[in-house]
């Protein structure tokens, strides 16, 4: 028998001074899966203790003799630890310190490692000398809703009094509050079989599913495998359940299908097969190594799981029940027999069926006192007497725990026998064993409910997801060898229905074991606060003035009492409410029902969703190919969305943007100019649907469009308004390319997924976006031919008859490496698009470059781009801005009447085609020397700045060198009908009021005559 050395607790929080080096005093001499040999320090409220290698904060502090851990979220109760896994309420602590300092932490799951500086929170000025105890006092104040009823009136103590105290009182723990120093990962991973859990049913899944050759990935919450088996003395095969674990762990790591993942919580099951997880991956080292990140993402893609999530154990509601001290009986054994401390020197036990009763033969076994053992069933097996009376302790049947003593932990109980007197007994931990509830959580995400099991009495897993199978604790199969067996059938079926063959395994041996229980879900009379809900602090009274009130549904239940809300998610105290509230209503459990569980089963850092999204990488800065040779030419560059693009090349003895701007248009004008287009969006569409595809997502005819030729196109939405405008090319029978302007070419790819996959998947056409796969510069100016002719592979003819305005062709320059060229022009002179993939990006700029020097190239960013685009009237993003519609835009007499269309119906509405909306005209100032803002709202002369008197805005404007003054565009109203009168552009904003003349926007080359030479 192992022996322990227990010492008085001497300070108010039930714990003996500790200091550095000095012996646990809670912790047993033998025993345990810790590693003794590795002792840890660490520290808890500024004090320091010890643990070993393989504890957690929770053990260390029990194995010292901590028990105060924190306080209760709205009565600032004293509160200890009661479990010993995810689902703990209570032990929610702070962990390091500064930019890493992490909230909320449970201390049951955080492992322990040297140096770990942990903090109590939600309590002021100590842990144990907690001011804010004093809601205890007004706890008939705070009672469930107490907010709905005290915050109404006046409406006036909303803003200043109510909602300040509210939020100084609100939460728990403190984030930090400097930048995260650490990084997060994501990761996709697809598999045959998922198992979800590493208890015996999921190991058990995993081999029979692993030995196949299937695809295995193994997830498990702990850092180490094998669930109760590590906290119950259970034998498998004649052997210990420890052994067993060991061997089926190094088997499964052996297998070259099978992924093993340790600290990885499952937190949801999404659609297709999808399931969320989060690895952490150094959250047990006190700093992430170099290039390590400290939790990882995992997005798995499975075509079957076994959901072996085991199951949770359940506390009695009685009085005090939330006294530090007191604990789930599963935990007692979990911290005596996996990490080698015993929780109290004087243990009681609170059982209502036989598995509580393996907590005696434990506690003796570590060399503990069982004081007494409270048995709410009139009658039990003769067995579990002589284990108790060997053990030394008292047995009282057909009897319950009334109510607790103690100021900060545990010293007593008041018992209720089955005559109804009371007892006082003597301890300093109780243990709590009412039965288990599957974890039904995950099978819940997809809006499933769990049903009714009288057998165990308790929910489990209904119509389960598509692909999903249930093991073990998690079916309802609570004893080790139904675990055992039902994980290797669900194992083996699962990969059955991947294709692989599974051979018999033979059957797994283990000890007898009874699971006999009547659940006692609370105790007649309570005395003191019998709580439901340890995390929110909700009582079985509060649960009784919910049903008086009329909150008898279980969802209204939830949010009137805040039961099972929060990080909990019910955990310990969804079967407690439920079963308050069907013994109120006259109902059985199961017609009360439950609630919907939601992801994530456990709190998942914002972090690891970000993973490297963060700061630059949230929006990661993108280079189109010409950027070097951009940089070395000291470019100016503006963000264009992700893009970062040249706006100009300024060079010696230009001083300012303006006169660069002015050279780069000129020299485009009456030479030749390169601009890189690469940011414009381009979407792949092949297939033999394609052009009925194109139909019917523009709005223009396509119908007529050769190969070898292009179209500009118009895209609405459904609504009738313009979503974007581009080209399309015709490059084979089936085989188009779509660009998009820069800003919507993400909007526009999505737009044409939706359609598709949703509208029309009877289609057979595939889309890609080749944004990146091809570098694309435009080649402007009466040189351009020119140019190109010493960049385009000899044999290619791309004279003006040969190609045409509108027309694209399959080229090759630079002896050999494919490229298209299109024949489209932006700014109104004669142009070429040349695209080559994107690995010659580089090169090609540099050729084209040199093929123009002869010519007088230069090269020119987005504002000499924007100025000649507004020279010629066209439309882009300031016009196109959601609110306009194509015959705003005078593109109306574009627009296909004899096919249906998205937008065709909505955009005839009487508001989109009254004749007073705003449409695109120019404008010219009446003084050549004033400049044009944009912005500027349109007023008559003699009108008074008002939104009535409001006609429209500028939408662009620019300085034109082709003019000599400014010029804009922009929206007014009637504006067709009204050139050559005037208005005033009216900006109060920058103090410009300036006469302009309605004019046509097509400000140089009206007919189109140099594009086409």
């Amino acid at each position: 028998m192992t022996t322990i050395t227990l010492r008085r607790a001497e300070n108010g929080a039930g714990a003996a001074p500790a200091t550095p080096g000095r012996a646990e005093v809670f912790r047993t001499v033998t025993g345990g899966l810790i590693d003794r040999r590795q002792p840890l320090g660490f520290s808890f409220d500024g004090r320091a203790y010890t643990g070993f290698q393989g504890d957690t904060l929770a053990s260390a502090l029990l194995a010292n003799g901590v028990r105060l851990v924190g306080r209760s979220f709205k009565y600032h109760r004293p509160r200890g630890i009661l479990s010993a896994g995810s689902e703990e309420p209570n032990a929610l602590v702070e962990l390091r310190s500064g930019a890493r300092r992490e909230p909320n932490t449970r201390a049951t799951v955080a492992e322990l490692y040297d140096g770990l500086e942990a903090q109590s929170q939600n309590r002021w000025p100590t842990l144990a000398v907690d001011a804010l105890s004093v809601n205890a006092l007004l706890s008939p104040v705070f009672a469930a809703g107490f907010y709905y009823k005290t915050f109404m009136w006046p409406a006036s103590f909303w803003e200043k009094l109510y909602e300040p105290m509210i939020r100084r009182a609100a939460g728990l723990g403190r984030a930090a509050t400097g930048a995260d120093p650490d990084d997060y990962d994501k990761v996709y991973a697809h598999c045959d079989v998922l198992v979800i859990g590493g208890g015996p049913a999921g190991l058990a899944a995993a081999l029979a599913a692993g030995r196949t050759g299937a695809r295995v990935i193994v997830v498990d919450e702990d850092h180490r495998l094998g669930g109760r088996l590590l906290s119950e003395r259970r034998e498998i095969n004649l052997g210990s359940g420890v052994n067993w674990v060991n061997e089926a762990v190094a088997e499964l790591r052996s297998l070259p299908e099978v992924t093993v993942l340790s600290r990885t919580t499952l937190f949801g099951v999404y659609d297709h097969g999808a399931y969320g997880a989060v690895e952490r991956v150094s959250d047990h080292l006190a700093v992430p190594p170099a290039h390590t990140p400290r939790q990882r993402l995992w997005r798995i893609t499975a075509r079957r799981a076994v959901l072996a999530a085991g199951a949770i154990e359940r506390p009695q509601v009685f009085g005090g029940n939330d006294r530090p001290g007191v604990m789930l009986a599963g935990a007692v054994r979990a911290y005596l027999n996996r990490y080698g401390v015993l929780p109290g020197k004087r243990v009681a036990i609170f059982t209502s069926g036989d598995d509580g009763w393996r907590t005696v033969t434990d506690v003796a076994a570590a060399g503990g006192q069982v004081v007494a053992v409270i048995d709410t069933r009139s009658s039990i097996a003769p067995s579990l007497h002589r284990e108790a009376e060997a053990a030394g302790a008292r047995v009282i049947t057909d009897g319950y725990v009334a109510g607790t003593k103690g100021r900060l932990a545990l010293q007593a109980i008041d018992v209720v026998d089955r005559y109804g007197s009371h007892e006082t007994i003597a301890c300093d931990c109780l243990a709590m064993a009412n039965g288990w509830n599957p974890v039904v959580h995950l099978d819940s995400h997809l809006s499933r409910r769990p049903v009714w099991s009288e057998e165990i009495s308790a929910f489990v897993p209904g119509t389960l997801p598509s692909g999903m199978t249930a093991a073990g604790a998690a079916a309802g199969r609570l004893t080790l060898a139904d675990c055992l067996e039902t994980g290797a059938t669900a194992g083996t079926e699962a990969a059955s229905a991947c294709g692989f063959t599974a051979r018999p395994s033979e059957p797994l041996r283990t000890d007898p074991e009874s699971h006999a229980h009547e659940p006692m879900w609370r105790v007649p009379r309570p005395k003191g606060k019998a709580f439901v809900d340890f995390q929110n602090d909700v009582a079985a009274a509060d649960v009784e003035l919910a049903h008086r009130e009329g909150f008898r549904a279980v969802e209204h239940l939830k949010r009137y009492t805040t039961l099972g809300m929060a990080t909990d998610q019910g955990k310990t105290s969804n079967m407690a409410g439920l079963s308050i509230m069907a013994e109120l209503t006259g109902q059985a459990i199961p017609s009360v029902g439950t609630t919907v569980f939601r992801p994530p089963f456990t709190p998942v850092a914002i972090g690891a969703f970000a993973g490297h999204h963060r700061g630059k990488d949230f929006r990661a800065t993108r280079h189109v190919p010409s950027h070097a040779w951009c940089e070395e030419q000291g470019a100016v560059f503006v963000e264009t969305g992700l893009w970062l693009r040249p706006a100009y090349f300024p060079k010696a003895g230009e001083t300012d943007w303006l006169e660069t701007v002015k050279r780069e248009v000129n020299t485009v004008r009456y030479r030749v100019g390169v601009c890189d287009v690469t940011t414009l969006g381009k979407i792949d569409i092949q297939g033999p649907d394609a052009l009925a595809f194109i139909e019917r997502v523009c709005a223009n005819p396509f119908g007529s469009l050769p190969v070898g030729r292009a179209r500009y196109a118009v895209l609405l939405r459904e609504d009738g308004l313009i979503m974007d405008d581009g080209t399309i090319a015709r490059m084979a029978e089936s085989h188009y390319v779509m660009t998009a302007s820069t800003a919507n070419a993400a909007k526009v790819m999505q737009h044409l997924e939706f359609c598709r996959q949703w509208l029309w998947p009877e289609l057979d056409v595939q889309i890609a976006s080749v944004s990146e796969q091809w570098a694309q510069y435009a080649v402007a100016g009466p040189r351009a031919r020119d140019t190109l002719r010493g960049v385009v592979d000899a044999g290619f003819d791309i004279g003006n008859e040969a190609v045409p305005f509108l027309a694209c062709l399959e080229v090759t320059v630079g002896g050999g490496i494919p490229a298209r060229l299109f024949r489209i022009s932006f700014s109104g002179e004669l142009a070429y698009e040349l695209a080559v993939p994107a690995a010659y990006g580089d090169a090609a700029w540099r050729a084209i470059m040199q093929a123009g020097s002869a010519h007088g190239i230069t090269a020119y960013g987005s504002e000499a781009l924007s100025v000649m685009r507004i020279e010629k009237g066209h439309a882009a993003g300031p016009e196109i801005n959601g609110q306009t519609t194509a015959r705003d835009l005078g593109l109306g007499g574009m627009l296909a009447k004899k096919k249906d269309y998205v937008g065709r119906l909505m955009k005839d509405r009487p508001a989109l085609t009254d004749p007073d909306r705003p449409m695109l005209v120019g404008f010219r100032p009446v003084d050549p020397s004033e400049r044009l803002r944009a912005g500027a709202h349109f007023l008559a002369l003699d009108a008074t700045p008002s939104l009535e008197a409001d006609q429209g805005a500028m939408t662009s404007v620019a300085y034109s060198p082709s003019l000599g003054h400014w010029i804009g565009i922009g929206l007014i109203r009637r504006g067709p009908e009204r050139h050559g009168e005037r208005v005033r552009a009216y900006d109060p904003v920058r103090g410009g009021d300036v006469v302009v003349e309605i004019c046509s926007p097509a400000f140089v080359d009206p007919n189109e005559e140099k594009l086409r030479v």
